[in-house]
Order: structure tokens, then sequence, then C-alpha cells
């Protein structure tokens, strides 16, 4: 086992996390996972069913009984892994605008976020893993060997965001993903269950103005030090 095995990554929305991740663990040969998803699945499945986000009870009913699995693509569409809810595939419909203005809520509710802590925990212990999230270096993975926070610029994120909308045919406009964004940042912060928040051993990247390749030398390089 590699002295640098776990590596957690963690940020606000659109600052690149996902690509980071997914080319980091490429390039390495580890198992990427965006912890992100299995709220978003939780959210999605709420919604679908007609459940108040606000009734913690219901939705806590959901993370703890919903059969969740994160899987390596299972379809030459684009997708970066597949996403098991119950026997539904719903790898896309986890991104679909209404999650994301509604995933934070889900996510903040404490016992959720109990419900769902003990499976990505499990998953960090396995070793050689890239995890991808917004509490990993301070909750899910507080051990973990490196600890990366990305940051960028609120419209760059919104761009990033847009951009992806677009190439999905979803109808949304720039200033609405800007809107929820600034939404999310402020939910995700002031949450009383794992706020986001820069770990004190992370490592800052602003990824504004840097390509996702000149990231993720940067990362290896830390991986050399640290493994020297």
């Amino acid at each position: 086992m590699p002295k640098v095995s776990v590596i957690a990554i963690d940020g606000p929305a659109g600052s690149g996390k996902s690509a980071l991740g997914e080319r980091l663990a490429k390039r390495l040969g580890y198992l990427y996972f965006d912890t992100g998803v299995v709220y978003r699945a939780v959210t999605w499945v709420a919604l679908h069913r007609g459940v108040d986000l606000s009734d913690e009870d219901a939705v806590n009913l959901i993370a703890e009984n919903l059969r969740i699995a994160v899987l390596r693509p299972t379809k030459d569409d684009g997708r970066q892994y597949t996403v098991m809810a119950d026997d539904d595939d719903v790898t896309w419909q986890i991104f679909l605008p209404a999650v994301d203005a509604n995933v934070s809520v889900v996510s903040a509710h404490p016992r959720v976020r109990r419900a769902l802590l003990a499976q990505q925990q499990e998953i960090a212990r396995q070793g050689q893993v890239i995890m991808v999230g917004r509490d990993i270096g301070t909750v899910v993975a507080p051990d973990a060997d490196l600890k990366i926070y990305l940051q960028a610029s609120d419209e760059v994120r919104a761009e990033r965001r847009f951009v992806q909308a677009k190439s999905r045919g979803t109808e949304t406009s720039f200033a609405q993903i800007l809107a929820d964004l600034r939404r999310r940042d402020k939910i995700d912060s002031e949450r009383e269950a794992a706020p986001l928040r820069m770990a004190d051993d992370a490592v800052l990247i602003v990824t504004d103005d840097v390509t996702v390749d000149q990231e993720v030398d940067m990362v290896k390089e830390m991986m050399r030090q640290r493994e020297q």
C-alpha cells in the first residue's frame, strides 16, 4: 500500500473537485468516489416521492433504507460512474436542477449525514481511493494521507455548471445557477452538521486559472514529497 493511499478533496460546488478527482484516480489507478452522489441520490428519491425535504424524519427514513451503489461506468454516455438507487439507474437524474437546488437542504440534516457516514468511511478504509466531497478531510476521512481544498470565484464556478447543464440538454440560466451556488455555499458553510470548511492540514488550490492537468501535477508532486 503506498504511503499516500487516501486522498481527500473538498471544496464548494463547482470548484472542480469532480474533474480533479476523476482525472487523478485514472492517473493513479485509484478508486474515484464522489461522496456527494449519496446525498444527491437521497434528494432525488425524496423529490420523486413528493417528500417534504424539511421533514428530517421522512428524509432520514429514505437515507437509512435506500440501497445506494456507486459503480464503474456501465454506459458509454460520458458518465464518470453509475449510481444506482435500489434498482434504478439515477446517474443523470441526480444532477437535475431540482436536485442541485435542494441537495444542501437534505445534506444539512444531521441524521441523514450519520446514516450515510458509515458507508463512506468503509470505502475509505479500503485504501487507494480519491474521496471527493465537502467534509472528507474534516469528518469522513480526517486521517487521510493527503487533503486538498479547491476554491474558485463564484462566477467561474457558475460558468462551469452552466456549461455542464447545456451539455446535458438541461434548460437553465447562468443567473439562476449563480444564485443557487451562492445559496448552497451559505447552507453548506452554516449547517450544524459537518459544515463546509478547509481542514487545518489541507493544501489550498485556487482553480480559476489552472487546468485540471496542472492540478493533477500539483497533487502528484505533493504525493512524491510525502512518500520520500
